[in-house]
């Protein structure tokens, strides 16, 4: 059974917390389920304004993973031999 104090700590968490753990494909999947259930309109309004701030949230957790994976594809090269290389980073 779970008492009120841990339940009440639950809720005090923020709707973004652990969200950098998550992969860009469970983001997505949770942030789906997350606009779903606003669509439906059947929420409390406090349970809609966290649910929406948590949405937000992975929008921007899975824009940032895309970003990420869009530089280190930039970074791919094929060499006039038709070799496959990772062009190393420059630091100026």
């Amino acid at each position: 059974m779970v008492s009120e104090s841990a339940e009440a700590s639950a809720k005090a968490s923020s709707p973004t917390d652990d969200i950098t753990k998550l992969s860009f494909e469970e983001a997505l999947a949770e942030l789906e389920t997350i606009v779903r259930r606003l669509e439906e309109g059947q929420s409390k309004l406090e349970d809609a304004i966290d649910a929406y701030a948590r949405g937000t949230a992975l929008k921007q957790h899975c824009e940032k993973k895309l970003k990420d994976a869009r530089d280190r594809i930039e970074k791919i090269v094929l060499s006039s031999e038709g070799d496959i290389a990772v062009e190393e980073a420059s630091f100026s």
